[in-house]
């Protein structure tokens, strides 16, 4: 039992990475104890992706939540999550049909969903989640608005591994000539962010994603888009203030997703 005090939740699907551990920490900055939940959320999964192969490693998991100070690790089976005749979910709106939920239909309503009923269950006093899946951290904070929900959300920065890839539990489906591909998302993000219109900034990512198509093996890109970090609309080309540069591309059958702040200049 945890004493008294507010009580942070980190939400996971586990295969807990340097990310997670930095969500942990961070929690435990705003909360006086962390639970984290790990949950691989079969709703957000459409019919040909990777939930059936999506990493497992739950000991290992444990271990991490120790060695961070979690308090409490929830781990539900699918079974404990949904009724058998489950009938009620929240739709996500037209935010979640564009961007990344043109490509990927109905993953918001599940995250939504998932995320609500873990909100419900833990009864956090915050929610930490990584800005590295930038539009569901947005969609949350619209549902937790929209829905008068009593929780806390902090963004948290999406961490890096030494060579600028973001950090996934994904990311070790990648062979190593896979991975010097997938370095194109940062490498133009990064392009981007050193420019100083929306037309330039889109413009320079745009070329160095280009040129990786061209690799071996190449990258798919699915989109890049310079868009509003609250609506997930493009900007206009005359646009002055804040933007979110999102990219998202399969790497052989990985897919992956980036994104890195735009500040005006």
């Amino acid at each position: 039992m945890l004493g008294a005090g507010t009580l942070a939740l980190v939400p996971t699907m586990g295969a807990l990475h340097e990310g997670h551990r930095s969500l942990i920490r961070l929690a435990r900055e705003h909360a006086d104890h962390v639970a984290v939940s790990i949950f691989v959320n079969p709703l957000q999964f459409g019919p040909n992706e990777d939930f059936s192969r999506y990493p497992r490693t739950f000991d290992v998991d444990l271990e991490v939540c120790a060695k961070e100070g979690a308090g409490v690790v929830f781990a539900p089976s699918a079974e404990e999550m949904y009724l058998p005749d489950r009938q009620v979910g929240v739709f996500a709106g037209g935010m979640g049909t564009i961007v990344e939920g043109a490509f990927r239909p109905g993953h918001f309503d599940g995250v939504l969903t998932v995320v609500l009923k873990l909100l419900n269950l833990v009864q956090p006093d915050v929610a930490v989640f990584g800005q590295k899946d930038a539009q569901q951290l947005a969609m949350i904070r619209r549902m937790v608005a929209d829905l008068d929900v009593p929780v806390a959300i902090v963004g948290a920065p999406t961490v890096r591994e030494p060579d600028g890839l973001a950090l996934s539990s994904r990311n070790r489906y990648l062979s190593v000539r896979e991975r010097a591909t997938a370095l194109s998302l940062s490498q133009a993000l990064a392009a981007g962010a050193a420019e100083t219109t929306p037309v330039r900034v889109l413009a320079a990512a745009k070329a160095v994603l280009e040129g990786a198509t061209r690799l071996d093996p190449p990258l798919l890109l699915d989109y890049v888009e310079l868009v509003d970090p609250m609506t997930f609309r493009p900007v206009d080309d005359d646009h002055q203030g804040e933007a979110l540069l999102v990219v998202a591309a399969k790497v052989g059958t990985t897919r992956l997703i980036d994104n890195t702040p735009i500040l005006p200049k």
